[in-house]
């Protein structure tokens, strides 16, 4: 599945700001017979294709709860609009927690968003959980304990890319070109970290670029004359298009050419032209409900039943709805596994303590597993190459353990 973490990334390294205050109001953790969710997305502004996310969650509680809700509970999931803006994030988080009563903040979307509302959230002991965000902060129990990530961690794909080169290329000669900011750096200190002592050696050219410069030509033309034979491009939006299409342009014709996950929609592949980018490798750990291999899956035909159900008019070529389904999954596993007690600690205590689960989403053989001091659910994923139409998987699984 791709899901669309393109335009969700532009802004995760963008700084936040910090919410102080007291809240006056406490979660019922359940006792009006229903359990409380909230949830902040963009529905208008910048990012609000994500809304979507957000659409299908309610369509999903509204199916739970047609069902009988959980273990004899009805859902109340409460998502507000906060475009994509850290201030108005904050003020649509105070609402949910100090008046609507939420026991939880489930799904919300973005770094910066999130982090406005890291503190606070924390030191208020709500659980702030499946942060749709790749940043590594989110997995820090030490010091964060009521916030757990929703994505495979940027560091953790870069782990992944740098052990496919170990074991396919061990002579490589690696270039690296990216983003100047956090976004960035997780990545590059993950792909380093999984090359281990050898990226001292293997390393031979590293560039970056600002998110406000016009071109990276520059930088491509000064890679390419390392004679790196690897390129690991962390690259977001125009710049993926840009670094595809100078790549080529510079006859440039590396052996192995990774892109973050973040990176790998059509549309910006498609503006380098899409020959140019047949043998780019990117990676994912879902099922692509578009793709023709997953037709007869049971997961992937229950979720075009519900969608059939639930949103007849929904575009089901936009892969944010089946995104908005993965993680509802995740979500309805933690909160089934609560059974009487929907009070915030045991809710934190069932997100931490997944093992081996497999949701109707996720590729044969990736599975869900945290602990006390593990808030990563996905640290494995399956590495595809695209073929100048779609993205295709190879090999085995790899992760980040």
């Amino acid at each position: 599945m791709r899901l669309s973490r393109p335009a969700l990334a532009i802004a995760f390294g963008l700084s936040g700001i910090i919410l102080g205050g007291i809240v006056t109001a406490a979660a019922d953790d359940g006792a009006k017979g229903e359990i409380r969710i909230g949830q902040t997305l963009p529905y208008s502004g910048p990012a609000s294709g994500f809304g979507i996310i957000g659409r299908a969650q309610e369509a999903f509680f509204e199916k739970v709860n047609a069902e009988g809700g959980i273990n004899g509970r009805k859902v109340k999931f409460i998502s507000l609009d906060d475009a994509y803006s850290p201030p108005k994030t904050v003020e649509q988080t105070r609402k949910l927690v100090e008046q609507d009563e939420v026991v939880m903040m489930f799904g919300s979307l973005g770094t910066a968003t999130n982090n406005a509302v890291h503190r606070y959230l924390n030191s208020k002991k709500v659980p702030q959980l499946f942060v749709l965000s790749g940043a590594t902060k989110w997995a820090d129990p030490k010091n964060f304990p009521w916030t757990m990530p929703g994505m495979a961690a940027y560091e953790s794909e870069g782990v992944v890319y740098a052990k496919y080169i170990l074991q396919t290329k061990p002579d490589a000669k690696i270039a690296i070109l990216s983003q100047n900011d956090d976004f960035g750096r997780d990545y590059v200190a993950g792909f380093k970290r999984g090359l281990g002592a050898r990226a001292a050696t293997m390393i031979v050219s590293e560039a970056t670029y600002e998110t406000s410069a016009p071109t990276i030509s520059s930088q491509l033309a000064t890679l390419k004359a390392s004679g790196a034979n690897v390129i690991f491009g962390v690259v977001l939006g125009k710049f993926t298009s840009q670094m595809i299409k100078g790549t080529a342009e510079l006859n440039w014709k590396p052996d192995l050419f990774f892109v973050p996950t973040s990176a790998s929609s059509i549309s910006f592949l498609a503006p380098a032209g899409l020959e140019n980018a047949v043998g780019l490798i990117s990676s994912s750990n879902q099922k692509d409900t578009l793709d023709a291999q997953w037709a007869g899956d049971a997961g992937v035909k229950d979720y075009f039943a519900f969608m059939k159900q639930y949103l007849p008019n929904a575009d089901l070529n936009n892969s944010n709805y089946a995104a908005g389904y993965h993680y509802a999954s995740l979500l309805m596993n933690v909160l089934k596994a609560c059974k009487d007690d929907f009070s915030r600690e045991n809710i934190l205590k069932q997100a931490t303590s997944l093992h081996g689960l497999s949701l109707p989403m996720l590729l044969p053989g990736v599975t869900v597993s945290t602990g006390p001091d593990d808030y990563l659910p996905f640290q494995q994923l399956r590495l595809r190459r695209f073929n100048g139409k779609s993205w295709v998987g190879f090999g085995d699984i790899l992760d980040d353990r």
